[in-house]
């Protein structure tokens, strides 16, 4: 029996399906844009900070063969989702239970090669409250976003690359608090041509060196407004949301 609180949504042309919460916040593009930007290779190790129900993870394991996936998240009910789909999946994916700045004594032991993040957007004093647990903590910040950074560093290996979707409005403070990270790649998202930015993905490197980059922006979505039925996502982005092709931004992780 289909448990009501509950909904299956697919990903990657259906390639995955993922059990979300039926109310609340629900994992869209976000997670899967984060998913196609890392740039791990088989073998490597990949750790996810705040995984939700597992979308960014299963999609990075999805389109990359023999990773040791690593995935935390703080609210139960989410983590219990979390396992389930990694097996309903066919991934291997290691999922804790606990609240990042409190990782468990055999997470702090470890490092790895890649650290992914979709952070929470907005300030809690300037979002919305919800009456969905999952969704308050998925759109408001509750957990600074200096702490996501700074564990995120401490978790990477030598070399090893944080990958993170956000805004744009939030660069000065993910950029103030990249210490220790550098090589530093910024690649802004824009809805549609001709507007604004809405979402940028950056790439930072753990004692990277090299001088910051500014890419050119993606933009998501065909034409200047949404002129028909159904989605109207650029080739690249189609390719990216429904194969599980990588990012076509930022370029190689050099």
């Amino acid at each position: 029996m289909t448990d009501p609180a509950l909904r299956r949504d697919e990903y990657l042309g259906g390639r995955l399906s993922i059990w979300q919460p039926a109310k609340g916040y629900r994992a869209g593009i976000d997670p899967v844009l984060l998913a196609s930007a890392c740039p791990a290779e088989p073998g490597q190790s990949v750790l996810e900070l705040g995984c939700g129900v597992g979308t960014a993870a299963l999609c990075l394991a999805a389109r990359v063969p023999d990773l040791d996936l690593v995935g935390v998240e703080r609210q139960a009910e989410m983590a219990v989702l979390a396992r389930r789909n990694a097996v309903d999946c066919g991934a291997r994916v290691e999922i804790f239970e606990a609240d990042l700045t409190q990782l468990p004594p055999e997470l702090r032991q470890r490092s790895f090669d890649h650290v992914i993040v979709n952070p929470p957007y907005f300030l809690r004093d300037r979002s919305h409250s919800s009456p969905h647990s999952a969704r308050e903590a998925a759109m408001g910040e509750e957990t600074a976003l200096a702490d996501w950074i700074a564990v995120a560093a401490r978790r990477l290996a030598p070399k090893g690359w944080l990958t993170m979707i956000h805004r744009p409005e939030r660069l000065g403070n993910i950029l103030g608090n990249f210490a220790g990270l550098g090589s530093v790649q910024i690649q802004p998202l824009l809805p549609r041509e001709g507007r604004d930015a809405n979402l940028i993905v950056l790439r930072a490197r753990k004692g990277g060196r090299a001088p910051l980059r500014l890419h050119a922006p993606v933009i998501l979505h065909q034409g200047r407004m949404h002129e028909f039925d159904g989605d109207d996502y650029r080739p690249e982005i189609s390719r990216l949301l429904r194969d599980g092709a990588p990012f076509p931004g930022l370029g190689a992780a050099i």
